[in-house]
């Protein structure tokens, strides 16, 4: 990956529907190199796939969990993504195992997401932050 495919992609992570024609244009190529570019970048994986980030005035949270040191922390992972509200779930080091970031219509559906990873057997405890603002980090 080169210094074309980063700014290419830091213009899709921003609006994934920008055309091959407008990125063309900010980053000074055709849109033919940009369009093959784009399916190299998916075909080789470094885009895994095009979504859409919403603002919809919901409350969107972290749920850290931590899980007992015998257990599959993938197929723990694998259930929680399954979940309604969920829009990632990450496997991490330090002190938590599982952090599952929630896109929740209030505080009560956070709550219930809380109380259902509580009721595993494989977890131990869970810490939740409400996520108060976010923005887009620049690509290097």
């Amino acid at each position: 990956m080169d210094d074309l495919d980063r700014r290419i992609l830091d213009i899709l992570r921003r609006d994934a529907r920008t055309p091959y024609t407008e990125i063309a244009e900010q980053v000074g190529t055709s849109e033919g190199t940009v369009r093959n570019r784009v399916e190299r970048l998916i075909e080789d994986g470094v885009i895994e796939r095009f979504t859409v980030a919403t603002h919809t005035g919901n409350i969107k949270a972290m749920i850290e969990v931590s899980v007992a040191v015998d257990v599959d922390t993938t197929a723990v992972s694998e259930r929680m993504a399954e979940w309604d509200e969920v829009d990632f779930v990450w496997q991490v080091s330090g002190e938590e195992d599982i952090v599952l970031v929630v896109d929740a219509a209030d505080t009560r559906a956070v709550n219930e997401l809380i109380t259902q990873a509580r009721e595993l057997a494989e977890v131990k405890s869970t810490k939740t932050r409400l996520i108060l603002d976010e923005r887009l980090g620049q690509t290097p």
